[in-house]
């Protein structure tokens, strides 16, 4: 036999550590439960979650249909002004960038030899004029042929275009301006010679230009030759110069399906420029009037573009779903489903007493909770769609925090940040 040891008071000492374990145990579950009461306590204290969403009225605007597009713009009228005829330059009468009217002398050749020549064609011609008078008064007293008079008569009509002729080649040595415009930079100096072909300057007509874009094939039936067009470029931030289409290519390019199109701007000021891109906006029709959502708010699935709008917890019902036939016929399915699986379960397991449902919080704030609603979308404009069909003007969506949402989830609204809902969105200039 073992001896066990004891106690003053005669208790064995494993009995007494076993009273200390359980009262140690006994104290810490105990915390433990106060700790989840308390945490239980303060859930309950909370209420329902709820998930934070901004959101925006549905509301009418007046939307005008354009066609956008990138253009280059091009002078109503520009010429590289270049010599017709060999010669030596005489004087340069104008300088480079400036605005001349139409017919101004820009560049002179020396004529000094060309003249010289001119007075003796034209003494020849006087001569021959002089021969073909006397040959039809002699022709008239039969003192010559006809042969003779018809020769004197060729002579002269020679000598004249040989004159003509002159005056032509004198008149290619004075380079005038076509038309008025603006000169471009010039590198031609008094005393250089310059060869048939060589480039003088450029002059370009810079009020009216017109802009060259291309739009596609399916577009055809929005233009006509009148629109209203709007042009903006880059050189110029928040400046817009107006204009109509003037033309429309007859032809389709095969290779892009794409058909190019001819606008007239105003330039008074002569901002814009040759040779400019430009982004276009075309007018092309009258203005509609469309309920607009932020693009962000449209969700887009397989059966279509959903919405979440908020409502009170118990209006739920006066919210029509929209949902497609097709999706019906889904869920209809799948409870039917679920339904039999349900049966089956309870038919397995003892019945028990179906628990009272939580009655609904009654008094304070009313609760908002989100509602899924199928819409039809139409077009677009930047960052916002139009809505055709789903909606009603002031019914209050939700333009973020949809991925956290579902049917019935209570909401609280904070409409501090709301994301872009520009018409004409860009890029912002770093």
């Amino acid at each position: 036999m073992y001896n066990v040891k004891k106690n003053s008071k005669g208790l064995p000492v494993w009995v007494i550590l076993v009273a200390i374990v359980v009262v140690l145990v006994l104290g810490i579950g105990g915390y433990k439960a106060y700790s989840v009461k308390q945490m239980i306590d303060g859930f309950a204290a909370m209420g329902e979650p709820k998930s934070t969403v901004s959101t925006v009225k549905v509301a009418y605007e007046d939307w005008q249909p354009t066609l956008k597009a990138v253009g280059s713009l091009r002078a109503a009228r520009g010429v590289d002004l270049a010599a017709e005829v060999s010669g030596l330059v005489e004087a340069v009468q104008v300088r480079s960038g400036e605005d001349v009217r139409e017919g101004e002398l820009l560049v002179q050749m020396v004529m000094d030899s060309d003249y010289a020549r001119l007075r003796a064609l034209q003494a020849d011609a006087e001569l021959a004029r002089s021969v073909e008078l006397r040959a039809r008064k002699q022709l008239a007293a039969q003192a010559i042929s006809q042969a003779q008079a018809d020769s004197e008569a060729a002579k002269l009509k020679a000598a004249e275009a040989a004159v003509a002729e002159q005056n032509a080649l004198i008149r290619k040595k004075a380079i005038k301006a076509p038309f008025p415009g603006r000169l471009g930079i010039t590198t031609v100096n008094p005393g250089q010679y310059l060869n048939p072909g060589d480039k003088l300057v450029t002059l370009q007509q810079l009020d009216p230009v017109h802009v060259d874009f291309t739009v596609p094939q399916s577009a055809l039936a929005q233009l006509r030759n009148g629109l209203t067009v709007t042009a903006t470029t880059d050189s110029f931030p928040g400046v817009q110069f107006t204009g109509t289409v003037t033309a429309i290519n007859p032809v389709v390019d095969a290779s892009t399906r794409n058909v190019k199109v001819q606008a007239t701007l105003k330039n008074p000021d002569r901002k814009l420029l040759p040779g400019m891109f430009t982004n276009v906006v075309v007018a092309t029709g009258a203005t509609q009037r469309y309920l607009t959502l932020p693009a962000n708010a449209v969700a887009f699935n397989p059966y279509g573009e959903t919405v979440f709008i908020i409502v009170k917890r118990g209006e739920e019902s006066t919210v029509a779903d929209n949902k497609p036939e097709d999706l019906l016929q889904s869920e209809a399915l799948k409870k039917a489903d679920a339904e039999l699986k349900a049966a089956a379960e309870a038919a397995a397991k003892p019945s028990e007493e179906a628990k009272p449902a939580a009655a609904p919080a009654t008094g304070g704030e009313p609760v908002l909770v989100a509602r899924q609603v199928f819409i039809k979308t139409g077009p677009s404009r930047g960052d916002q769609v139009a809505v055709i069909s789903g909606l009603d003007e002031g019914d209050e969506v939700v333009t973020s925090g949809q991925i956290k949402l579902k049917n019935d989830t209570a909401v609280v609204i904070n409409n501090e940040l709301q994301p872009s809902s520009n018409p004409d969105p860009r890029p912002v200039d770093e």
